[in-house]
């Protein structure tokens, strides 16, 4: 197999290229959409819970598309809604009185799982506001979660596909390439988690991530039709200790290089941050590493 470019892992040959030229001059009015289904269909490039991998197709085709291997169809469809950062949330206004006090006084404490549902745009502004790092919208696979007590929000948790390449973790599970490839999916990263700032309620974030440990694999399995074995997140040690996650039992695993995503110059261009992870069943590493 004579492999020409890869994309996201995946290795894109002469055939494939050859095969989404036929796929456009075959259908000439082919919407860039529909053209990314036919391209899913046509490699069974499906998520474990049987939906096509579009964006991801998409993503590819448009980045073909400008190094020149294709000429994909001309857009069909342009959005009339104000462009905006994929970083950025409209504000929203809700109360902001103190909650204070000794956690069971919260009680019933509710997490609920907020992606694709009305709440969705809620929990992205409240972290747009009062996150550290605002809001950036994931991509792949994700979910979020609005934890509410008597219809006040208290804290946002966010998770999403984990890196492909993260040493620490990597050696922790002890699993070879392959098996990281083949079982990356079984992973979630925690990318944002906020208590909002005007709630000082003792132990709270621990007890959410505790919480969410019990339900964040059955909700993964309902959407994308696969479990989650471990869970993974950084901390900031200039700015935080990561007392809740601690607490919580999740283990330090080491120090990232400070390298970023796939930095080409091997130079420290990002804070160096600690890596955290929690398993989520006893033989995380056997079915992580033999899979």
């Amino acid at each position: 197999m004579d492999v020409v470019l890869t994309y996201r892992g995946r290795p894109i040959t002469p055939a494939d290229l050859a095969a989404i030229r036929g796929l456009i001059a075959a259908q000439p009015p082919i919407s860039r959409r529909a053209l990314s289904f036919a391209v899913c269909a046509a490699w069974h490039w499906a998520q474990p819970n049987g939906t096509p991998c579009d964006a991801i197709c998409r993503g590819l085709l448009l980045w073909l598309h400008r190094a020149g291997h294709i000429q994909l169809p001309a857009p069909q469809w342009v959005t009339r809604k104000p462009w905006r950062l994929r970083t950025s949330a409209p504000p929203v206004l809700i109360d902001t009185t103190p909650i204070t006090g000794p956690l069971r006084a919260l009680q019933p404490l509710t997490i609920r799982q907020v992606r694709r549902t009305p709440d969705e745009g809620l929990c992205n502004s409240l972290l747009a506001q009062y996150h550290y790092l605002g809001y950036q919208q994931p991509v792949g696979a994700h979910l979020k979660y609005l934890v509410v007590v008597a219809d006040r929000p208290v804290a946002c948790v966010t998770w999403a596909s984990a890196p492909r390449h993260l040493g620490p973790r990597d050696r922790f599970i002890g699993w070879s390439p392959e098996a990281r490839r083949r079982n990356l999916r079984f992973l979630a990263y925690n990318t944002r988690f906020l208590i909002l700032p005007w709630v000082a309620v003792p132990h709270l974030a621990s007890h959410v991530l505790g919480r969410l440990a019990a339900i964040l694999s059955t909700d993964w399995q309902r959407v994308y039709g696969h479990p989650i074995y471990f869970l993974e997140t950084f901390v900031d040690p200039a700015r935080f200790r990561g007392t809740c996650y601690r607490a919580a039992n999740w283990v330090s695993l080491g120090l990232t290089t400070g390298r970023g995503h796939n930095a080409p110059t091997h130079q420290r261009t990002q804070p160096v941050k600690e890596v955290l992870g929690y398993p989520l069943t006893p033989r995380f590493r056997q079915q992580l590493a033999d899979g």
